[in-house]
């Protein structure tokens, strides 16, 4: 309840819940900020006179609310029409063995209706080939035709393209949240039990409770608020992307696949955020105890990181191919197994059994770190003095004994 009523952790958790909201919206908001007052009209410099209604009639045929208009204004009238911020873009068109095209905008970096320009001018060049080459429309269709090409896997777990289209966004975002939960609450842990050992309040705690006790009590109650917190960000998801304008199946989404969201993901996700807190989370105190100073946690928990990041590493390489044989054994390995057997679950059918394993070898792990963790911190919270050594936890574990 303490860190759940600080500035920092309210305004962290308001970033996050608007940010969803923000990448709901974003296609919307970058077309806000890509023109002024939805005025997309390009200026067209055509001495020929044919090419600007062919180049509209392309534009209209693509869904694009680009207007072609045609200009008499000189290039330098059009510059300085930029400059100033009258003109968005012109156009540039020359007819010729070959048609020839210069776009000119404020930014070389524009690329949304630049590109969309650019795909019109091709399909008028190829439309002026096919006529000086006498080529029928069904003839230039046939040409353009595309290969009726599919993909088969022979793996019984594997998915097709669209299945894996489809669970690629929402297992990319939560592996993305679990990382991030998995590095920030026992590091919170770790950071709190520092504090209240420099801050001369452990000795204190202890005296009214085991270190035992103390530390499973801690592991919980920042891991319910880390279960809270996650609770808002995807509520937040959820009715950002609901009440998103739009189509969840358009443009960034249909590549993500948030088109098709199965409630077993959900679910899996929730179980291997709440192992890998967890297993971490009694690493971080285990870690934490061992410290006297808030400026020595970072260094001790340097090796716990490195273990969260090679997890991550292996996570996100494996989204392009869940199937690969080291994707297949480290999510076995229980220090991995929260990122890359969730991987293999949101992106493969594998057998349930695969997954039952590596949830029963990570709670077997969980309990001996909690075993092994108990028995450092009861005599890691009574040392003091520096202490930056992982060798300090044979000496912890001879002042629990003596305790």
């Amino acid at each position: 309840m303490t860190k759940a009523r600080t500035k920092s952790f309210i305004i962290t958790t308001l970033i996050v819940a608007a940010g969803f909201f923000l990448l709901a919206n974003l296609p919307n908001i970058i077309d806000a900020f890509s023109g002024e007052g939805g005025d997309n009209v390009i200026h067209v410099v055509d001495k020929s006179g044919e090419l600007v209604a062919q180049l509209q009639a392309q534009l209209e045929q693509s869904d694009s609310e680009i207007q072609a208009m045609p200009t008499d204004l000189s290039e330098e009238e059009l510059k300085q029409g930029i400059t100033e911020g009258t003109i968005e873009a012109y156009l540039i068109m020359e007819a010729g063995d070959a048609l020839s095209a210069r776009y000119v905008s404020e930014s070389a970096n524009e690329i949304g209706a630049g590109r969309e320009v650019e795909n019109a001018v091709q399909e008028i060049q190829t439309a002026l080939t096919a006529e000086r080459l006498g080529l029928s429309g069904a003839e230039v269709g046939e040409l353009f035709l595309p290969v009726n090409f599919e993909r088969e896997a022979v793996s019984n777990s594997s998915k097709t393209e669209e299945e894996m289209s489809q669970a690629r966004g929402l297992v990319y975002i939560l592996i993305l949240l679990i990382y991030i939960a998995v590095i920030y609450y026992p590091n919170m842990i770790a950071m709190e039990v520092a504090n209240e050992k420099s801050s001369r309040v452990m000795e204190i705690l202890i005296s009214s409770v085991s270190p035992v006790k103390h530390m499973f009590a801690k592991i919980l109650g920042i891991g319910t608020l880390g279960i809270v917190q996650m609770m808002i960000f995807g509520i937040a998801g959820y009715f950002a992307f609901k009440t998103s304008a739009s189509e969840l199946t358009e443009g960034f989404f249909s590549v993500m696949g948030f088109s098709d969201i199965k409630v077993a993901t959900f679910l899996f996700a929730v179980l291997f955020f709440l192992l890998g807190y967890f297993l971490y989370a009694v690493l971080a105190a285990l870690l934490g105890s061992l410290v006297s100073r808030t400026e020595d946690v970072q260094q001790l928990m340097l090796p716990m990181m490195f273990l969260i990041i090679i997890a991550s590493l292996i996570a996100f390489s494996g989204i392009s191919m869940p199937d690969a044989n080291y994707v297949t054994v480290t999510s076995f390995i229980p220090f991995f197994a929260p990122l890359v057997m969730f991987l293999r679950v949101g992106m493969l059918d594998i057998p349930i059994w695969e997954p039952l394993l590596s949830i029963a070898i990570m709670l077997v792990t969980i309990g001996i770190l909690g075993w092994f963790g108990a028995r450092v911190y009861r005599g890691g919270v009574l040392m003091y003095g520096s202490s930056q050594s992982l060798k300090d936890i044979g000496k912890a574990i001879t002042l629990g004994n003596k305790k």
